[in-house]
């Protein structure tokens, strides 16, 4: 049978009294809750929340597509909160995340709403103990976590998700990016098939829309439009450099310009590599890269929300999910892979509506492959204003074996 998706759509540039805010009491959020967020300077909601959190205090499945930094994270915390009471069966939400940095960031979101109710909150994330998080997730209301480590706790059978009645798939495109879809299967097969659930993730085609259309009955779907893919507030600049002066260049950039900046390398080494470098160039630098340890990845990230030092130097996994407020800048040192990956670093700043600065250090080598990133984002002007042209697509053939081949690259010879 063909399943009809509602589909519900806000663009910034719509009329004023489309997009005219309604209060989180008309979305129908509770006077406690509505103080708490008030008290956190949050007096109206975002276009993603007003589009879903009546729904969702309803009870309805839903499907939401929206940019990282929009605010979703209270889009599905607020609802939750709502429908849950203290007196209910632990744990009953379910709210599962690609990284241990995201778990943390949205159990935080969560506490100060979830407290005004009575409910209590978890994360279990990869590199704590494991009795320690049982423990703790059989007091929680709601659990964040990881498809990895919850898992590896339910398989051990130290956690009870029979009375799961609320499951949000969060950032459900980079959870399957990072190769997490046979966890997810296994773990939504152990919660019972009367829930609701929520997806929220930047794009719901491909795999992650199968998935999202299997594991909900009669879903809405909820779209915040942009008409860029990156973020509307931000600036964008493409600095040409030698390969060879590249760290003189970062140096100039980070202090010259003030603000908290984070900046992206492509693997682990080279994040410790760039971030010794700098601070033998009097920056204050931290790295932060998966073979780190859960406690060093958390003194990195304390040190650099915290403003002791206004340099992080991250690898694209680490920094999956990393919301730390005033961001001002971001700086893809080696260039992202491709435009998805360049949407999802910059998306680390301008966030809530902030401007922000996204930079990315162009060498001769790599001026091709960047041009065409920027073209695809609708960025060739900021990129050609520098000097540098964007190169047209390259161009894919058929081998005789009828295999495509990128241009440049000589077919495989029979025999």
């Amino acid at each position: 049978m063909t399943m009809t998706v509602p589909i519900s759509r806000v663009a910034p540039d719509d009329e004023p009294d489309v997009l005219a805010p309604k209060s989180f009491e008309e979305l129908g959020t509770s006077p406690e809750v509505t103080k708490v967020l008030a008290a956190r300077g949050i007096m109206e909601p975002f276009a993603i929340q007003r589009l879903v959190i009546a729904d969702a205090i309803a009870g309805r499945d839903i499907l939401a597509k929206s940019r990282t930094g929009s605010g979703k994270t209270l889009g599905f915390a607020v609802p939750i909160v709502e429908l849950l009471a203290a007196k209910d069966l632990k744990p009953r939400a379910l709210i599962l995340v690609p990284t241990r940095e995201l778990a943390v960031q949205v159990k935080d979101e969560f506490i100060a709403i979830a407290k005004a109710k009575g409910l209590l909150v978890m994360a279990a994330y990869g590199g704590v103990g494991l009795k320690d998080q049982a423990k703790a997730a059989s007091r929680a209301h709601i659990i964040v976590a990881t498809p990895g480590r919850l898992e590896d706790l339910a398989d051990r059978r130290m956690i009870d998700l029979s009375k799961i009645s609320v499951l949000v798939l969060d950032e459900a495109d980079r959870m399957l990016d990072m190769g997490f879809l046979p966890q997810v299967n296994k773990i939504v097969r152990r919660i019972p098939g009367k829930r609701q659930t929520m997806f929220f993730s930047a794009t719901l085609d491909g795999e992650v829309g199968r998935l999202a259309k299997a594991f909900t009955t009669d879903p809405v779907m909820r779209e915040v439009e942009s008409p860029l893919q990156t973020v509307d507030e931000m600036e964008h600049r493409f600095v040409p450099t030698e390969q060879a002066d590249k760290l003189d260049t970062l140096v100039k950039l980070l202090t010259e310009e003030s603000g908290r900046t984070l900046v992206f390398v492509r693997t682990k080494r080279g994040a410790d590599r760039l971030a010794y470098k700098l601070k033998g160039r009097g920056v204050q630098a931290v790295a932060m890269h998966g073979d780190m340890t859960q406690g060093a990845r958390e003194r990195s990230l304390e040190r650099f929300g915290s403003g002791k030092v206004t340099t992080l130097v991250a690898t694209d996994v680490a920094a999956r999910g990393l919301d730390v407020d005033n961001i001002t800048h971001v700086v893809n040192y080696d260039p992202p892979e491709d435009h998805k990956a360049y949407v999802h670093r910059v998306g680390r700043t301008a966030r809530a509506g902030k401007s922000g600065i996204g930079i990315t250090l162009v060498s001769p080598a790599e001026r091709g492959d960047v041009g065409r990133v920027a073209a695809r984002l609708s960025l060739d002007t900021e990129f050609e204003k520098e000097g540098m042209k964007v190169l047209p697509p390259r161009m894919a053939y058929a081998s005789h074996r009828g295999r495509k081949s990128m241009m440049g690259r000589r077919p495989r010879r029979r025999g």
